[in-house]
């Protein structure tokens, strides 16, 4: 039998219910934890608590998490975290949701780079601060700087920094914009998705700044490339991750301005995620065009 007022839900059954309105498992589970307070790695109190009932304040938060979801807003925004690289980060809808993929970017900042050697990095277009808290934590001797064009997100940057305790330096730019120094790499996720993409509706609820970027959807990627040479020490690569289908004409971009070992990064599903080139010479593990080192 049904219970026969919403004091008597239980734990599991907010959790199925959820994944009756079509969330996955996993979220349903995140979004009832958000809902009773607790942390998102609580998953293992979520089976011994089963049938803990739950009271109507929590039922209800949980209904309009769903609700939410179902309507395609990020979770990240509904729970106000998420995890990357192994961070607990704070997300809303000031920055685009941080995507699992971009994890490859990282990794391959990390393999390319002499961990012992005093790098300094600079990540453009912040946003939250994944990537740039990411290669701080994993390398804290190196001296990373990020730059985002949106105070609004520097400041969420500068929040999630300061929570992790991490020195990430931080400046209001538009990508490369008045920076002066010289860096062993640049790296950005910047817009890649192009003017009336049939994408756009499904991500209605993100940053329409941080998705879009021209007709091509290739306008900041340019204009990154561009400014790059000027900020990297001999040496240094450019990292950018871009669109499922934008690999070829990224790395066009980067042999037309002069970059040396061109090459592409797949992703967790195959796809080529990212790619880069060398300015000046080169140190680091490097692969033919489109491969994978």
């Amino acid at each position: 039998m049904p219970p026969s007022s919403l004091s008597q839900q239980q734990v599991g059954q907010a959790i199925r219910q959820a994944q009756q309105a079509g969330l996955p498992r996993l979220e349903a589970e995140l979004l009832v934890l958000h809902a009773l307070g607790r942390a998102p790695t609580d998953r293992a109190w979520l089976l011994i608590h089963s049938y803990d009932a739950i009271d109507d304040a929590a039922w209800q938060r949980v209904r309009a998490g769903t609700a939410r979801r179902s309507a395609g807003e990020p979770l990240a925004y509904i729970t106000g975290h998420k995890e990357f690289y192994g961070l607990p980060l704070a997300i809303d809808a000031r920055v685009l949701d941080p995507r699992d993929d971009t994890e490859t970017l990282v990794d391959w900042t990390l393999e390319l780079l002499a961990a012992d050697a005093p790098q300094r990095i600079i990540d453009l277009g912040t946003g939250s601060g994944a990537i740039a808290l990411a290669l701080q934590q994993a390398r804290p001797q190196w001296q990373v700087h990020a730059t985002d064009r949106s105070a609004d997100a520097l400041a969420l940057a500068r929040h999630n920094a300061e929570r992790l305790r991490l020195p990430l330096q931080l400046r209001q730019a538009s990508w490369l914009d008045g920076v002066t120094e010289k860096f062993s790499a640049i790296v950005s996720n910047p817009p890649y998705i192009a003017l009336g993409d049939a994408h756009l509706p499904a991500l209605a609820h993100e940053p329409l700044q941080a998705l879009v970027s021209g007709a091509d959807g290739l306008d900041d990627i340019r204009r990154i490339v561009q400014q790059a040479p000027a900020c990297l020490a001999p040496g240094g690569w450019l990292l950018l991750e871009h669109g499922y289908d934008q690999a070829e004409a990224v790395r066009q971009l980067l042999q037309s301005a002069g970059f040396s070992q061109v090459q592409s990064r797949c992703d967790l599903a195959a796809i080529e995620r990212c790619s880069g080139g060398c300015w000046g010479g080169c140190w680091g593990a490097v692969a033919p065009a489109g491969g994978n080192p």
